[in-house]
């Protein structure tokens, strides 16, 4: 472990040496993700950087013994709805996923090699499947079929049962979108459903066709929203839904009406960006194990049958990936001073039992920035909230002090979605700034979840708008309170988050001095028009109605919003980032953008990275992005860059 010795010279902000570089942020490290528990075992999905990004499934025997179950070049990931999740499952044993290179169906016996149960589609990987289900005889599943058009339009979702011999039968076909389909105790199939324009955290509704064919909506529907559908034993489905504003435990049986079983304050739930989220379990003695959130972090608790919600003491912060094993349950769970770590939290007594441990990073705590969750004043701009949020990490390194009088630079991060939310639990990206001297402001601007759906709802047809007053506030916020220094205020964000930053630069300019956009928006009106199909209307909400044949019926807001349309004003200097088979954000965002920097002269640099989706997941990008972008700061700004770290610096343009 790096002890902390005696202070060095004071160095200015923003070039302190650190042990926290690229390498180290990309040294073994793996993006954890859903979590099983097939009898005595527990298996894990991890994506790791150092080999591609690959997303490997590892089992943890009942002896303790961890190994890899899929070899390269086995990748476990699907791209329905092109950010995936659930693309894998495991019962007795038998594993079946989706590999990312066909997107076919794959099933694997005990001792053998994967074997394709699906056919191979005419269309490359226009066959893919996600959220799977084992079910006697095979699988459940969401199956997204793609026509040749290409056509976000023509794309077709559906429930399918596929046989272990691959023939397939269709469940369920029609709406727009489809998820969770779950197999009841008496021959039920639940599922959820939801229609363009809405995503799903607007109005997903549940259904459940009973085994005579029947089929009733539960709950759901324009204004509410409804996840994870989850079976009892004894037929009752428990579900998550916002009909009192925040995602709330419900329970429905046959024949009643759903009721409210379990109110916060706030939500248990996340946005379904992704299949197989879970943020609940059902105990086998029917108690129930929730995480919610309060104050910017997460807490556990255990539901009895007395309805009495008792907290557990736990250090965790953030908890997802959630199943009943064992005698409590196991999940994915990290902490400001620790990344996510697979756990298992007995409900009565004893230690959690860590079964797949963070990386030894060899640093001392006192190397990590703790988040303070801060809230701040902001325009109310007709939402009748006049306040947002934010996890603010100030500056922390053992080992430097800056010179009298020399507050920190300011990074506000603005997360993508932009329905998503800050997590406080360790994350290198950010670790990687503080410790160098900055303060990172990861900023839950109106629109983002964990405050219930007015709050969520504060961005519909405000999107470019209430956003951009929120970020602008918190970093006004920080530079008036003196904690940092205002004349050295960046802002950086990737998708959703890459837009508010360049919105910010071209339309509230005098703000920030720099910025970073990684994958960004610069044209809404293209988004809408060639974005994939689960994006497709999610503008129609966030700005104006939107027809994909007539064009924007609010043409002129699409063109009022778009930073591209604004670049007159846009005189910050830029980094750009961005993958070349981005199939969300299309490379053509980005080089518009640096089209119109370039004409006018603005300082800025653009790195395009080859094999790249949304988001990056090779290490050698990972760290290109992260060190082009400190190069980036340190010739704006004017500070040294560490030397032992040699840093090529990026080219300004």
């Amino acid at each position: 472990m790096v002890s902390a010795p005696l202070p060095h010279a004071p160095t200015t902000h923003g070039g302190w040496p650190t042990p926290i570089t690229s390498a180290l942020v990309v040294r073994a490290a793996a993006r954890l993700g859903e979590v099983v528990v097939d009898g005595d075992d527990v298996w894990w999905s991890e994506s790791r950087p150092a080999e591609g990004g690959r997303s490997v499934i590892v089992r943890r025997s009942a002896d303790g013994t961890v190994a890899d179950v899929l070899p390269a070049p086995w990748n476990a990931r699907t791209r329905v709805h092109e950010y995936g999740g659930g693309a894998w499952t495991v019962a007795g044993g038998v594993l079946w996923f989706t590999d990312f290179a066909d997107q076919r169906l794959y099933r694997l016996l005990p001792g053998s090699s994967p074997v394709a149960v699906t056919p191979e589609p005419g269309i490359p990987a226009g066959v893919r499947h996600a959220d799977l289900r084992v079910v006697p005889g095979g699988v459940l599943a969401v199956r997204e079929t793609h026509a040749a058009s290409g056509a976000a339009a023509d794309v077709v979702n559906e429930i399918v049962r596929v046989a272990d011999d691959g023939s397939t039968e269709v469940l369920v076909s029609g709406p727009d979108f489809v998820s969770d389909p779950r197999p009841g105790p008496a021959g039920e199939l639940a599922w959820l459903q939801w229609d363009h324009p809405a995503m799903p955290w607007d109005a997903a509704q549940l259904v459940v066709r009973a085994a005579d064919g029947t089929e009733t909506v539960v709950a759901g529907g324009i204004g509410e929203s409804v996840v994870q559908p989850t079976w009892a034993p004894d037929g009752t489905l428990w579900f998550l839904c916002d009909r009192t504003d925040v995602w709330s435990l419900h329970r429905w049986r046959p024949g009643s009406a759903a009721e409210l079983v379990l109110d916060v304050g706030s939500d248990i739930a996340g946005p379904q960006w992704v299949f197989g989220s879970s943020r609940f379990a059902l105990l086998a003695d029917g108690r129930i194990v929730v995480a919610f959130g309060r104050g910017g972090q997460d807490r556990l608790g255990v539901l009895g049958a007395d309805g009495e919600l008792r907290e557990l003491d736990l250090p965790s912060t953030a908890y997802r990936g959630m199943i009943a094993g064992g005698d409590g349950v196991v999940c994915v769970a990290g902490a400001p001073d620790s990344e996510p770590v697979v756990l298992h939290v007995p409900v009565e007594g004893g230690s959690p039992e860590v079964l797949r441990p963070a990386r030894d990073l060899g640093l001392d705590p006192a190397w990590f920035s703790r988040p303070e969750h801060i809230t701040f004043p902001t325009e109310d701009r007709g939402t009748g909230i006049g306040e947002a949020h934010a996890l603010v990490y100030p500056p922390a390194n053992p080992e430097t002090t800056a010179p009298a009088g020399d507050l920190p630079p300011l990074l506000v991060v603005v997360h993508g979605g932009p329905t998503a939310a800050a997590v406080p639990v360790l994350n290198l990206d950010v670790q990687y700034w503080t410790s160098r001297g900055f303060c990172v402001a990861d900023v839950d601007y109106r629109g983002s979840t964990g405050y219930g759906r007015r709050y969520r709802d504060a961005l519909q047809g405000r999107w470019g708008v209430v956003d951009l007053d929120d970020v602008v506030a918190c970093a006004r916020f920080l530079a008036d309170s003196g904690r940092v220094d205002p004349s050295r205020m960046a802002i950086r964000g990737g998708s959703a988050g890459g837009y508010t930053t360049l919105a910010a630069l071209s339309m509230r300019p005098g703000v920030f001095t720099a910025g970073a956009s990684h994958y960004g928006v610069a044209d809404l009106g293209a988004l809408a028009a060639e974005t994939h199909k689960f994006e497709s209307r999610y503008l129609d909400g966030l700005v104006a109605p939107y027809d994909p044949d007539a064009g924007p019926s609010g043409r002129a807001v699409y063109d009022e919003r778009s930073p591209i349309n604004h670049v007159d004003a846009l005189d910050t200097p830029l980094a750009v980032f961005q993958g070349d088979e981005d199939a969300v954000v299309p490379p053509d965002q980005a080089e518009a953008i640096v089209a119109a920097l370039r004409a006018k002269g603005v300082p800025h640099t653009y790195l395009l990275f080859a094999g790249e989706q949304h988001g990056f997941r090779k290490a050698e990008n990972i760290r290109a992005a992260l060190d082009g972008e400190l190069s980036f700061y340190a010739q704006v700004w004017g500070f040294d860059l560490p030397e032992g770290e040699q840093i090529t610096p990026v080219p300004i343009r």
